[in-house]
């Protein structure tokens, strides 16, 4: 029996949702992400943004065509600010800062990070260390690039653990999840400013006291960028 798809929060206009690692927002085989949260609300909804099938976190789901209408331009205009948390086996080339640069389509549906910056995936990070070989990072998305946080986080020398896309395959294999988050939204809608927060709830590495006690300082991510 499939487990619920935990609900953050729910609003007369939209639902925020604590999406599971491992879930695809639609599926040709098995009910989809949207199509579950469906039947438990008994509601149809209509997704405004989305997180890759290996991503677990906060995602946002309108209640009806017009609210999503509201809502596509929040994020189009980069007014919904967005917060992942991100585990890596691997030291990264530099500690906190910027990465830019254009993304370009590489093998078997991969992208990778270009010195050009014609249209730049922009990613602001914070990094920390939580045991020798893992060290926690704190992500945020300036655009909205397919795979864009999973790029730039290889680019640095510290691919994501679990990702099976950009980790290598033998490292990958070894973990018990893909490790990134989506722990943290902020936006205003009609007026009202909205902000929320979600640990993550599953991966033995998020699990450990070294990430809880990191997490306790970074519960308000916005105060950091």
């Amino acid at each position: 029996m499939r487990q619920p798809i935990p609900i953050h929060y729910e609003h007369s206009q939209f639902v925020v949702i604590d999406k599971p690692a491992g879930i695809s927002f639609h599926s040709e085989t098995e009910p989809g992400l949207v199509v579950r949260v469906e039947q438990q609300l008994n509601h149809q909804l209509y997704p405004v943004h989305r997180l890759d099938k290996m991503t677990s976190g906060l995602v946002v789901l309108a209640k009806s065509v017009e609210v999503a209408r509201h809502f596509q331009p929040l994020f189009e205009n980069r007014d919904i600010e967005k917060y992942y948390l991100a585990i890596s086996t691997h030291k990264p080339k530099k500690k906190q800062g910027w990465i830019k640069g254009d993304m370009a389509p590489s093998r078997r549906g991969s992208y990778r990070l270009l010195a050009s910056k014609t249209n730049p995936a922009i990613t602001q990070f914070a990094s920390c260390s939580l045991a020798p070989s893992e060290r926690l990072f704190l992500v945020k998305p300036h655009t909205g690039k397919t795979h864009q946080i999973r790029v730039a986080l290889k680019s640095l020398g510290s691919p994501i653990a679990g990702d099976q896309r950009y980790q290598a395959s033998d490292e990958a294999a070894l973990e018990d999840r893909g490790y990134l988050h989506a722990f943290g939204l902020r936006f205003q809608l009609d007026n009202q400013d909205y902000a929320f927060v979600c640990p993550p709830s599953f991966g033995t590495r998020f699990l450990s006291a070294a990430f809880r006690l990191q997490y306790q300082a970074w519960q308000e991510p916005w105060q950091y960028f």
